[in-house]
C-alpha cells in the first residue's frame, strides 16, 4: 500500500532510543515538575496571532533550498562518495579520517574560486515553487562553512569574491516575492573556518575575546541580512548546539530581541537560542524559545497531543539525508511523490507546515528527480489545495485510511489507502456538535452516498459515518472526500448493555 511507509515512521518514532534532547520530537514533552526561575527565556506571547504569524499557520507547502559551494563537489570528491567515507554533501567540508582526501579542508575552502553557475535563474526556481504549490521558500544564506551568498560586508568568503560576484540572496527574495511567496532566510552560526568560532565555551581571556569578536560578527551579518532584504518573513537558524553558542544566553536573548524591533512581526524558530540554564527549543519550564517548534527535521509527530499546541513545520530530503546536491541518487531510497504527499497531509492534519528540501548542483539545475516531483506534487496539490491550504486539525478519531483536515464546516479525508469494500468510514464522537451531513469528491464534486452507521460496539464512544465510493472511480493518486458539517440530526440509539 502506499501509505505503508507512514505506519514504519510512527513505529520508529515511538520505539526509537533517543537522547533526552531528542525526547520531544519522538514522544510526549516531558513537562516540568517544578517552575525554575528563568531570565532569559521566551520573547514572545506564545501562539502569536498577528497576520505573519496566520499567514505561517495557512501555508501548508514550503521549499527549502540547500545550496553552496558545496554543490560543486556534489557529496563526492575524486570518486568517493558519502556512502564511501565523506559527510554528507553540505556537510562535506567536515571530511576527515583515512578517506579523506590530503589538504582536504584547504581545498574546500578554495572551491568558491570555481562558483560560477551559469545556469542558475531565481525567477526560474520561483515559478517551479509556485507550480509546486509552495506558500514560503527557507534559502540559505551560508551554511557551516561560511560561505556568504550575498555580499557581506563583513567577510570576505562571499559570493562577491567567487567568478559568479553577484547577490544571489537579492535575486532569490525578489523572485520569490514577485510569485507571492514568502520568504525565510537559513543562517548557520557554526562556521568551520573562521578562526574566531570554537566548540567549547571560551575559558581564557583571549578565548572570550576571540569569542566577543565573532557574536558581534554574527550580530552585524544578521542585521546586514534584515537591512538588506526587508521584504523576509522569518529566520531558520542551525549550527546553534555548541556550547560556546549556549554560553552567550545573555547576548543571543538580546539580540532576538533587537532583530524583532529592527523587523517587527519577524518569524524565528525555535532553534535560535537557549536559556541560562542551557535549555534548547524550549526553556526550562517548557515554553517555546521562538515563535514555533523548529525540531522536526526528517521527522514528523505520531500524535498530535505531542505538540502541545505549539506551531511548527516539517523540513523533509528527498534522499535519506541528502540536503545538499548529490551526483549519485542510484542504490538508495529516494522517496516518491506518494511518500512527499502522505507527508504533507500529515504535517498539516496536525496543524503543521511541509517543507520539501531540494539541492541545486553547481550549475544551478535542480536534480532532474527532483523536478519530476515538484511538477507530479504541484498537479496533485492544485486539484486538492482546498484540503491542503487555511485548513486545521480536525478533533476526530484518526484514521487508517488517511488524514482528517478541516475548515469551518468543511470536513476533508484525503484517503491513501482507498477499502478494497469501497465504504470509508469515517468515526465521529457520540456527543460531537458537528457530524457530517453530506460528501463528495472533491476532485469532481461528484456526490457520494453518506449513511449513519451505528455498529454497537460495547463501550464505544463512537457513531460512524459510511461514505460509498462510485464503483468505477479508480485513481493512482490519494483523492479528497469533503464532508459538509452539521448538526446531529438525533443521539444515537441506546441499547440493552449485557451484564458482566
Amino acid at each position: 500500500m502506499k501509505n505503508i511507509l507512514r505506519y514504519v515512521w510512527l513505529a520508529m518514532a515511538t520505539t526509537a532510543v533517543t537522547s533526552h534532547a531528542d525526547a520531544q520530537w519522538t514522544g510526549p514533552k516531558k513537562q516540568a515538575t517544578e517552575k525554575v526561575e528563568v531570565k532569559y527565556g521566551t520573547l514572545t506571547p506564545p501562539h502569536r496571532t498577528d497576520a505573519d504569524m496566520q499567514a505561517f499557520r495557512s501555508y501548508g507547502l514550503g521549499q527549502f533550498i540547500h545550496w553552496g559551494i558545496y554543490s560543486i563537489a556534489g557529496n563526492e570528491w575524486n570518486g568517493v562518495s558519502a556512502r564511501g567515507g565523506a559527510a554528507a554533501s553540505e556537510w562535506i567540508r567536515s571530511w576527515g579520517g583515512p578517506t579523506a582526501p590530503k589538504d582536504w579542508a584547504n581545498t574546500y575552502d578554495n572551491l568558491y574560486k570555481q562558483f560560477n553557475p551559469k545556469n542558475f535563474d531565481a525567477k526560474r526556481w520561483a515559478r517551479q515553487a509556485k507550480e509546486m504549490g509552495a506558500k514560503y521558500v527557507i534559502f540559505t544564506t551560508k551554511h557551516h562553512d561560511g560561505f556568504a551568498l550575498w555580499p557581506t560586508k563583513y567577510s570576505d568568503y562571499s559570493v562577491s569574491a567567487s567568478p559568479y560576484k553577484k547577490d544571489i540572496v537579492k535575486q532569490i527574495v525578489d523572485a520569490y516575492t514577485a510569485e507571492g511567496i514568502d520568504v525565510y532566510l537559513y543562517f548557520s552560526v557554526l562556521e568551520w573556518n573562521n578562526p574566531n568560532y570554537m566548540g567549547k565555551a571560551p575559558k581564557t581571556d583571549e578565548e572570550k575575546a576571540r569569542f566577543d569578536k565573532f557574536l558581534q560578527y554574527t550580530r552585524n551579518q544578521l542585521l546586514e541580512l534584515l537591512n538588506n532584504y526587508p521584504k523576509i518573513k522569518g529566520f531558520w537558524f542551525d549550527g546553534t548546539w555548541d556550547a560556546s553558542w549556549k554560553s552567550a544566553y545573555e547576548f543571543t536573548y538580546n539580540l532576538e530581541r533587537e532583530l524583532r524591533e529592527k523587523h517587527p512581526g519577524l518569524i524565528i524558530g525555535s532553534r535560535f537560542r537557549n536559556d541560562e540554564h542551557g535549555s534548547r527549543h524550549f526553556d526550562s519550564n517548557g515554553n517555546i524559545l521562538g515563535d514555533y517548534e523548529q525540531g522536526w527535521e526528517r521527522k514528523l509527530p505520531a500524535e498530535f497531543e505531542w505538540l502541545n499546541g505549539n506551531d511548527w513545520d516539517a523540513v523533509m530530503t528527498i534522499p535519506p539525508n541528502g540536503w545538499g546536491y548529490m551526483k549519485d541518487w542510484s542504490g538508495i531510497y529516494t522517496k516518491t511523490t506518494d511518500d512527499l504527499l502522505d507527508m504533507l497531509m500529515h504535517a498539516v492534519s496536525m496543524n503543521g507546515n511541509f517543507v520539501l528540501n531540494f539541492g541545486p548542483d553547481g550549475n544551478g539545475n535542480m536534480h532532474p528527480e527532483e523536478d519530476k516531483l515538484a511538477k507530479e506534487i504541484g498537479e496533485w496539490v492544485k486539484q486538492n489545495a482546498e484540503a491542503v491550504y487555511g485548513v486545521r486539525h480536525a478533533a476526530l478519531t484518526p484514521s487508517k485510511l488517511g488524514y482528517f483536515t478541516q475548515k469551518e464546516d468543511s470536513l476533508y479525508l484525503t484517503v491513501f489507502n482507498k477499502p478494497v469494500n469501497g465504504i470509508v468510514r469515517i468515526a465521529v464522537p457520540k456527543n460531537a456538535t458537528q457530524v457530517p451531513g453530506s460528501a463528495a469528491l472533491l476532485l469532481n464534486n461528484k456526490d457520494l452516498s453518506l449513511k449513519q452507521s451505528d455498529i454497537g460496539l460495547d463501550l464505544d464512544k463512537n457513531t460512524y459515518y459510511d461514505v460509498t465510493l462510485p464503483k468505477d472511480f479508480q485513481t493512482n493518486r490519494a483523492f479528497v472526500i469533503k464532508m459538509k458539517l452539521v448538526a446531529p440530526k438525533a443521539k444515537s440509539a441506546k441499547l440493552m448493555d449485557a451484564k458482566m
